[in-house]
């Protein structure tokens, strides 16, 4: 803390923002506490807020220190770090969801022709499974599946207690991939030999694991 207050005297900085781990909880708020009376930072980062438990630390941090939250992060990549709405916050801890948050990130990763092109599709029975690929890829540009899943109201107590792996749509992708061109296409022609190679080509025993 020290060295930091050092820094602050000789770069003289326009902001200065506290980032702290929200998992630490209590910590977390006496940690930004002792920071505060040596920094007099601006604001406040919180960082591994991805489940709606950890909310308290945000409320406690605000009350402590009297800094505004301003930015929070569910990951560890840019498009992870989203401005704190406080409101829509609330409601996540209620267990009411955050529909507006979860529109936001959509109209951000989805491409808008993209999106008309697979609704002409699907409308006219032609979704096939490159499109389905497609869209898993959007989908995963949206950020971590447990948190987007937390935005759908009432999905947070349903979702209590599992581990959701953002990795759980490798598998499916593995399958997709494991086809030919023309499978994709035309998904009517998978037989029984097909299936046995797309299931073998996959890393999967059988075709049945692979549906499961």
């Amino acid at each position: 803390m020290k060295e930091i207050e050092e820094l602050k005297k000789a770069l003289n900085p326009s902001e200065t923002l506290f980032v702290v781990d929200a998992m630490t909880g209590q910590d977390a708020v006496n940690t930004a506490k002792a920071f505060d009376e040596r920094l007099n930072f601006n604001g406040v980062v919180l960082t591994k807020l991805d489940g709606d438990t950890r909310g308290g630390a945000a409320i406690s941090i605000r009350h402590v220190v009297n800094k505004p939250i301003k930015f929070i992060s569910t990951g560890e990549k840019m498009e992870n770090l989203d401005v704190f709405h406080p409101d829509r916050m609330a409601q996540r801890i209620l267990g009411m969801g955050d529909v507006i948050s979860l529109v936001e990130r959509a109209q951000q990763s989805f491409d808008e022709d993209e999106a008309k092109r697979i609704n002409s599709k699907i409308r006219t029975n032609n979704f096939n499974f490159d499109d389905f690929l497609s869209q898993l890829e959007q989908v995963k540009k949206m950020g971590n599946i447990k948190d987007l899943m937390g935005m759908i109201p009432g999905m947070s107590k349903a979702m209590k207690g599992l581990d959701i792996d953002d990795d759980s749509f490798k598998p499916i992708e593995a399958i997709i991939k494991s086809m030919t061109p023309k499978e994709r296409q035309n998904p009517d022609i998978l037989d029984g030999n097909r299936r046995k190679r797309i299931a073998s080509g996959s890393g999967r025993t059988s075709w049945k694991s692979t549906t499961s």
